[in-house]
């Protein structure tokens, strides 16, 4: 599959005026099929023909999440069941779990986003992916395949976990990329270093990373260790699942399909739009879905968009990597403080893994954040001396950059749990 050079380089107005046309039949479909938007348009004083071009979309009501649980299973969908096809939902923490249903034609989407995705990162027929996110209820597994199918690379299904099945199956099938989380893939890449495992016999050269937050620094680490280059895949179940969007070759940000998935930064206080270049919550309005399209829907990720024209050729607005959610942000003693900003401190230094864990407490009504650290095997000593002293540079690192005094803890390798999915980063025990 080729670039699709027809939308991925089509100029601002050809893009806008295919968005307003898509936007303008969405919201007919809505309103006339999901008595919650019929609801929010009423409340605004709005109805489908005042709505005319995406100009218009700044005055359109917002989606959040706990909608999709308040119209739990089914209650946003605008379609029959009977043309329902597939059912994901998400693994909500607390609660019901967020429902996404999928049309045929929905599918089809899904797999285009993401083979133009994996077109990005070079992925062909030619090569052989495994695909290392889990497959289930959970959109990266299937998300991914389809992609690669359409492309018509080679898939391991493989699903998450069983990492010495994982590294066999690398070694003897010759994956050439491999598609998962990066923490997980950090762990991959650890794993090969400590069976042994000779470097000629990996053969990857691609990664497709997703699913949670990581820094660039985390990026150097893994294309260092695992010899390959990293890729950004970003997306989320709401929307549609992974290729929402993806970076390419030159990693200057990840480009939003935006023929389907209208994008806006919006200031997450006062709700207003906020200019390229101005970081903020990032909104997504999906203008192709058939089953449960949504309108202005709030991700809490935050990012900035870029328009300028990519050095590749696309067109398509680029997001940057995302610093963090709004609602994953902690406060601590009245400072926002987000786990990718300690994670960047400490992959700076060559002393530490990119394992940590961020423990946050309340005693006598003052916060107080304790930061494990995972040292390097090569740096680990019995001599107190030496430890002591990276102790101190990290925890003046740590508040140089936090803001923030917080307890570091150094702790030996591979102490820190390995997650085979998402990594848990932040343990808040605070009654808050």
């Amino acid at each position: 599959m080729e670039l699709n050079t027809e939308i991925e380089t089509a100029d601002r107005q050809q893009l806008t005026e295919l968005q307003s046309k898509r936007l303008v039949k969405m919201v007919e479909r809505i309103y006339n099929n999901v008595p919650f938007y019929k609801q929010k348009f009423k409340e605004k004083g709005i109805e489908p023909g005042d709505i005319k071009s995406i100009d218009q979309l700044k005055h359109l009501p917002f989606t959040i999440k706990s909608d999709l649980r308040d119209n739990y299973p089914f209650g946003l969908f605008t379609v029959p069941q009977s043309e329902i096809v597939r059912l994901h939902a998400s693994s909500g923490t607390t609660g019901k779990p967020t429902v996404v249903g999928y049309t045929r034609n929905d599918i089809n989407t899904w797999s285009e986003v993401v083979a133009r995705s994996l077109t990005m990162a070079g992925i062909t027929k030619n090569d052989i992916i495994q695909v290392a996110y889990g497959y289930g209820l959970f959109t990266g597994g299937l998300g991914l395949h389809y992609g690669a199918e359409r492309v018509g690379a080679s898939i391991i299904p493989i699903s998450g976990g069983n990492t010495k099945k994982q590294l066999q199956l690398m070694q003897d099938f010759g994956s050439t990329a491999i598609a998962c989380t990066p923490s997980y893939a950090a762990y991959l890449a650890e794993s090969i270093i400590k069976e042994g495992i000779p470097q000629e016999k990996i053969k990857l050269r691609a990664g497709i990373f997703g699913a949670e937050p990581w820094t660039e620094e985390m990026r150097q680490q893994i294309e260092k260790m695992m010899h390959i280059k990293a890729y950004d895949i970003y997306g989320l179940s709401e929307i549609i699942g992974p290729g929402v969007s993806m970076e390419c070759q030159h990693q200057c940000g990840s480009h939003i399909f935006e023929d389907h998935f209208i994008p806006e930064i919006i200031n997450p206080e006062t709700l207003e739009v906020l200019p390229y270049g101005e970081l903020g919550e990032l909104v997504f309005t999906t203008v192709t879905k058939e089953a449960m399209p949504l309108l202005r829907y709030r991700t809490r990720d935050l990012t900035r968009l870029h328009p300028e024209k990519c050095a590749c050729g696309r067109t398509l607005v680029r997001m940057e990597k995302c610093l963090g959610r709004s609602d994953d942000m902690l406060i601590i003693r009245g400072v926002n403080v987000f786990p990718s900003q300690v994670e960047s401190v400490l992959l700076e230094m060559s002393e530490t893994t990119p394992h940590y864990q961020m423990i946050v407490t309340r005693e006598n009504n003052l916060d107080e954040l304790e930061i494990k650290v995972e040292v390097d095997d090569q740096f680990w000593s019995d001599e107190i001396k030496i430890l002591e002293g990276l102790k101190k540079r990290i925890h003046h690192n740590i508040s140089s950059v936090l803001g923030i005094n917080a307890q570091i803890k150094l702790v030996e390798p591979n102490t820190i749990e390995r997650s085979e999915g998402k990594a848990k980063r932040v343990i808040d025990n605070r009654k808050l």
